[in-house]
């Protein structure tokens, strides 16, 4: 093939993004029961209990530099100078700084101008890793004159982009909203940036309702690469999710808020391939504690809360499987988030509006986005006001404001776990206590990043070297850039 359209490589590197078993290793096996949003006595869910398995580390930056950032590249270099291209320019740009972003939020220091350039010069063979902090000013460039790219005369993406099917305004706010993501995650080490950053990109406009969420949408039942990659792993194909359970912790604190996604979130006690054994009684969901193993779960279980199940796991709440078909949403950014985003940006004075008000927004929008993948998720207006009501929002204290927003966003990023684990480095909300386990890789502390793909130690020496001196270190304890602890 000696040329194709760019809009097609566009459309593969989008559907990538929510591909397979990266996915699966990083969003799940690690950040989803690091955050504790789940647990698993099995072994493999290494972020349970702090384990190190380097094909699960490394697998996000194995895969979506070789199958992801190397596409929206080429697209983006092909299309550079192309004026009728414009919108999928634009478009792969504002994508490949999300994948990056992901990216370097998991390690730290990562190649970034030469990313996925490597079909142009030899010179980009080996690329430099870059500070965080120059790839966050980098990105913040690139996502502003995309922006400006984006073009109602130009080519229309249409049903190439799975995403927004070629709508550039919601683009637009897409880009907007991603720009107030990495604003606040700067703000502890760069305040002043952080503020000019989120503010301009409010101004300019952001998710305004559900609709606008950004989303990739999937084609019906196993499409190849058009499924979504998070569920082949939770049930489709792997199953995983008979291993893990929703975590104590989320599920002790939606009970006591009296939370309307515990039902939604849960699918009940028994066994996940048995309907007939379901028990789905709110009172009775019981979330399994992180840090045990099979040996010692059944100390773990409840008195008198043993219901006769085949395993002592089955006697803990499971994932939902009404979320969890192929064709389900694969959330890249909500229009929650970016409510809960303009309500802590208006505790901290950086702009004008009532933070009651986003906040209220912010939690009405986490619960309201569940029917996108199943009508039955739908709760009653009535029901939504008063859960917010009892949240306490307006009478609180500023740093309680502050806790509240950061535990809704954690409640609001389920299933897009390595967002609720970067958020909760940034701000230490919500409060969690790590587990223990005699076998933890370096310690019993919820990690602050994973570790770099492997090959790089022999297929890129210098560079990972330069990297892992400057950060000092390439460990689970070694602090990115922002995270300027909790």
């Amino acid at each position: 093939v000696e040329s194709i359209d760019m809009q097609y490589l566009f459309s593969l590197g989008t559907l990538r993004i929510g591909g397979e078993y990266e996915n699966t290793r990083a969003n799940m096996l690690y950040a989803a029961t690091m955050i504790q949003h789940t647990a698993s006595t099995a072994g493999y869910f290494s972020g349970d209990k702090y384990f190190y398995n380097a094909g699960y580390s490394g697998a996000y930056m194995e895969r979506h530099f070789t199958d992801v950032i190397r596409l929206f590249s080429q697209v983006i270099s092909e299309t550079n100078d192309l004026p009728n291209e414009a919108n999928v320019n634009a478009a792969a740009t504002v994508l490949r700084v999300y994948d990056l972003l992901r990216i370097t939020d998991m390690y730290g220091d990562i190649p970034y101008s030469q990313a996925g350039y490597g079909l142009e010069s030899e010179e980009n063979w080996f690329p430099t890793y870059q500070p965080q902090e120059e790839v966050y000013n980098l990105m913040i460039e690139d996502l502003k004159a995309a922006r400006g790219k984006f073009s109602e005369s130009a080519r229309p993406l249409g049903i190439q982009d799975f995403i927004y099917g070629g709508d550039i305004a919601k683009w637009k706010k897409f880009t907007n909203s991603l720009l107030m993501r990495m604003a606040l995650r700067m703000s502890n080490v760069a305040p002043a940036k952080a503020k000019e950053v989120f503010t301009e990109a409010f101004n300019s406009g952001a998710f305004a309702s559900n609709d606008d969420s950004a989303i990739i949408k999937y084609a019906p039942g196993p499409q190849g690469v058009n499924r979504n990659g998070l569920n082949d792993g939770y049930w489709n194909t792997y199953k995983y999710s008979r291993d893990a359970k929703l975590s104590k912790t989320f599920v002790d604190w939606m009970k006591t808020n009296k939370d309307p996604r515990l039902m939604i979130l849960s699918g009940g006690l028994g066994n996940p391939e048995n309907a007939s054994t379901w028990i789905t009684d709110p009172a009775k969901q019981i979330g399994l504690p992180n840090g045990y193993n099979a040996t010692n779960l059944v100390t773990a279980v409840p008195p008198g809360t043993l219901d006769g199940f085949t395993t002592v796991q089955q006697n803990f709440s499971m994932l939902n499987l009404k979320y969890l078909d192929w064709e389900d949403p694969y959330y890249l950014q909500s229009y929650a988030e970016v409510e809960l985003m303009k309500a802590e940006a208006a505790v901290k004075g950086w702009i004008s509006g009532d933070a009651a008000t986003f906040f209220s927004n912010g939690v009405k929008g986490a619960i309201n986005s569940w029917v996108k993948f199943d009508p039955s998720f739908a709760r009653s207006a009535q029901e939504i006001q008063a859960y917010v009501d009892g949240r306490g929002f307006a009478a609180a204290s500023q740093q309680d404001k502050l806790r509240l927003i950061g535990e809704e966003f954690w409640a609001a990023t389920f299933l897009n776990d390595i967002e609720s684990w970067s958020n909760w480095r940034r701000t230490g909300y919500p409060a969690l206590t790590p587990t223990q386990d005699p076998n933890a890789f370096e310690g019993n502390f919820i990690p602050r990043r994973l570790r770099y793909w492997e090959s790089e130690i022999g297929a890129n020496p210098e560079n990972y070297a330069a990297a892992k001196a400057r950060m000092g270190g390439d460990e689970f304890a070694t602090r990115v850039w922002w995270d300027g602890g909790n």
